[in-house]
């Protein structure tokens, strides 16, 4: 049996994982909200997808993992500590990204001059998934 490429796959499923609940955390807060408001409902969308960027993280991860065991410059079981606890790292920030986008959505509905600033918080939560993304990337 061949787990060469259960550390890439870590990486990526855990990333789409936590992207899924992520947006789906938003998403449940934005249908909500936009039953009650009648406009402005782009930008509650803009914000339940925030947290779908963690999956693409895992995707280039993966890419990049699978490369490097196939060129013999990354091992099997370094790839799966690398895919796992970035995985992990990209799975709880988009879980997280996604309640903090949820009270976005209901804070920006009752005061829509606010919208702007709450990317701020969903933005240092995203540089999170960032770092364990670069710091994997070093890695390899």
């Amino acid at each position: 049996m061949d787990f060469d490429m259960v550390g890439p796959v870590m990486a990526m499923g855990l990333g789409c994982f936590g992207s899924s609940i992520g947006c789906a955390i938003a998403g449940m807060a934005s249908h909500g909200i936009m039953s009650r408001v009648d406009e402005g409902h782009g930008k509650f969308i803009a914000l339940s997808a925030a947290p779908s960027s963690q999956s693409i993280y895992g995707f280039i991860l993966m890419i990049g993992m699978k490369s490097a065991i196939k060129a013999g410059t990354l091992s099997a079981l370094s790839g799966v500590g690398i895919g796992l606890f970035a995985g992990l790292a990209f799975m709880a920030s988009s879980i997280f990204q996604g309640k903090c986008a949820a009270t976005a959505i209901q804070a920006s509905a009752k005061q829509p001059s606010i919208y702007g600033k709450t990317w701020i918080s969903i933005g240092i939560i995203e540089s999170f998934a960032l770092f364990a993304f670069v710091f994997a990337r070093l890695l390899m």
